[in-house]
This record gives structure tokens, sequence and C-alpha cells, in this order.
């Protein structure tokens, strides 16, 4: 089987996580800042906050931004369901913006108009978190320009976007954010095995992000309620968790990042020919947003018979073209729904997973192997 997608693991990554293993140093210890550091200044970003995934990084994210019960967060319906859960986390209420056809990604246009509706009815979103679908930047500049009209604090999911590129500045430098987020699962651009970074150019954000991260805990006087009793102490100065990343995991991460640009440009070079060679096809390729670099984490098409969605997908398999679907919208969730969403409330979302199919991508994806992929694909939507 020819999966959608896979790490890429080499022998210098193993020895920089067997060199954390004969360290002093298994969980929190220098190979973290070491790796915070080389994504932040790949990004340009004042601070980078590691934790054990992209969902403890989107929560630790609304907390910092103070969201809770009687607050309302919204995001895109095509996303995996943390984009979502993170309100949920801190006790807040979830809607959703529904998406550009083209890119996938929040659509600007509904937006503006959701956020007038919203204001009229007094219920504007306390926070906005824009994804980034398939590894694509939205249209940053004009989602902050008219989210910022309402005073609705911005996160950006870029759990697929490491490597990628905004109006020719890196994502994750928070030019159009509050807080940027990625992921570094095993299927993502580059990983930890599991893993997720919160980045921000705001220092106050960056460190109640690190005390949270750590069951909200400090050991700096200077924000302590009354003087330490001795060298040890330490205070907890809210409720936080443990979502500490290991230096295991850093040390892991901080090897990958060496190789960022190797998997980002074979990235590219693989949709490019996907989109060469699939152009002739009953599909529709994924969309290409002006001024946005994709780091290209999927590859997704869209079938121009949706009657025969199943089917293609199923047949592929069969062929051994390990396609998956990314995502079931959100608000069709059975948890969702029991919150009071139906069908029919985003029809651009469900349009697009009525006919989506995710198709293998992946730095280590040879030649042969994508040929028998687009061979699979003119196969199954010829019969």
């Amino acid at each position: 089987m020819i999966p959608y997608g896979r790490q890429d693991i080499s022998q210098t990554d193993i020895d920089a996580v067997a060199q954390v293993l004969r360290s002093d140093f298994l969980t929190q210890g220098p190979a973290v800042p070491r790796f915070e550091q080389a994504v932040a200044d790949r990004v340009g970003a004042r601070h980078a906050v590691a934790v054990n995934s992209a969902t403890s990084a989107l929560h630790i994210a609304c907390m910092a931004l103070d969201l809770g019960p009687g607050d309302l967060l919204w995001t895109s319906p095509i996303t995996f369901v943390a984009s979502a859960n993170c309100a949920r986390y801190c006790g807040a209420d979830v809607d959703f913006v529904d998406i550009d056809e083209d890119t996938f990604n929040l659509c600007p246009d509904l937006l503006a108009a959701k956020l007038d509706k919203a204001r009229q009815a007094g219920r504007l979103p306390k926070v906005l978190v824009a994804v980034h679908m398939c590894g694509q930047s939205p249209d940053m500049a004009r989602i902050a320009e008219i989210a910022q009209a309402y005073g609705v604090r911005i996160i950006e999911d870029a759990s697929h976007s490491i490597g990628a590129a905004y109006l020719d500045r890196p994502v994750g430098s928070c030019a159009h954010s509050d807080i940027t987020v990625f992921s570094f699962h095993p299927v993502k651009i580059i990983t930890t095995a599991e893993g997720g970074m919160a980045l921000t150019q705001d220092t106050t954000l960056a460190a109640r992000m690190e005390r949270l991260r750590s069951h909200g805990i400090t050991r700096d006087p200077d924000l302590m309620t009354h003087p330490p009793d001795g060298p040890w102490y330490y205070q907890q100065l809210e409720l936080g968790w443990n979502y500490r990343m290991p230096d295991m995991q850093a040390a892991l991460g901080l090897s990958q990042m060496t190789r960022l640009d190797h998997f980002v440009a074979r990235r590219r070079s693989l949709a490019d020919c996907y989109d060469s060679a699939l152009g002739g096809l009953a599909i529709r390729l994924p969309g290409r947003l002006t001024g946005a670099e994709s780091s290209w984490h999927l590859y997704v098409i869209r079938l121009e018979d949706a009657s025969q969605h199943r089917a293609v997908f199923e047949g592929l398999r069969e062929d051994g073209v390990g396609v998956n679907l990314h995502y079931i919208p959100v608000h069709l969730q059975p948890y969702y729904r029991a919150l009071g969403f139906s069908p029919g409330q985003f029809p651009l979302a469900e349009e697009y997973y009525a006919r989506a199919i995710s198709i293998p991508l992946y730095p280590g994806m040879s030649a042969a192997d994508q040929g028998t992929v687009i061979a699979a694909l003119e196969r199954r939507l010829s019969a």
C-alpha cells in the first residue's frame, strides 16, 4: 500500500535521539529550548513554546487569550476536530465559517458577512482559529483586517504549514495573528513523533503559555504572590496541564529542521507533477492562493461526479493506493450535532466532503509510486 503520508527518518535523526537517551535529560532538558529557538528563528517569531501536541498548543493558546465560559470561538468546518475542541476545553462555545471552494480554507467574504450579522445580534466571537488546510495559508492579511475591526483575536492553526510562506513571509511569523500553532505529527512536514508548538510575538502570551504547559507553575520570584521560602520554591499561579515536550522528541525535531527545505521542495515538486498529470481528468485540482506558497502537507482532489466518490475511494485502496479523506466537516460530528449543528448549515464544506480524496504525497515518494497513483486514478475515473 502506498500511504497518503509517511515520516522520513534518517540516521542523523536516530543518532540525535540516541544522544539524548545517553544524556542526563530525557524530559525538559536543553534540546527543548534549542528546538524552540530553531523554529522561532526560521519563521521570524520572537517566542516559541513546544508542547506534546498541536492540540495542546491550541488549548494553551486559547487559554492565553482568556477564552472561557460565555465566550465564542469561530473556525473552519473543514479541519481536524481539535481546531474546534480547543474552545470546548475552555468552556467556550463554537461556531463555524464556511470555506472558500478553491482553497478549502475559511472564506474571508463569508467571514465578513457573518461578523456583521454577529455584531447586530450582539454575539461576536472572541477568538478566530484560521486553519491552513493542506499546508496553504488562508488569505490572512484580509482575514486579519476583517476580524481585527471587530476586536477578534486570531490563532492560526498552521498544523499543516511549517515551511510555507504567505506574502513573502514565513508562516509562523504571526504577522497577521496573535499566535500560530504547528504540528509535528509523523505525517506532517517535520516530525517529533507527537508534538506541537505555539509561536507568538507577544512576550506576555508566551510567558503564560509556558506556565500553562507545566501545571501553571512558576519559579520566577517576580511573579510570585509572596517571597519564596528558599531556592527550592515554586508557586502554582493558575490551573495548567502537563503538556511538556520531552527532550527526545525535541532532539528529533531539531534534527528534522535541518531538512525542512528539502522536505518542502520535494512536496512542491510532487504537487507540481500531480497538477500536470491530472489536469485532464474529471476532477478539480487544489486551488493556489496568490501570494501563498504551500508546504503541501496534503494533496486533495475533488471528483466532478460526487456519485463516484465512494467507488473511486474504495477502488484506489483496492489498487494499493492509500487514499484518505481530510476532513469530515466538524459540525457533522455527533458531538457537535448534539450542540445544535445540523446538515445544510455549511454547504460548501459539505459539498467538499462529498467529493474530496487525499492522494499520496510525502518526501520519500518515488516517481514510480507517483506514477502508480496517477495510473490508478485514470483507471478508476474511467471505469
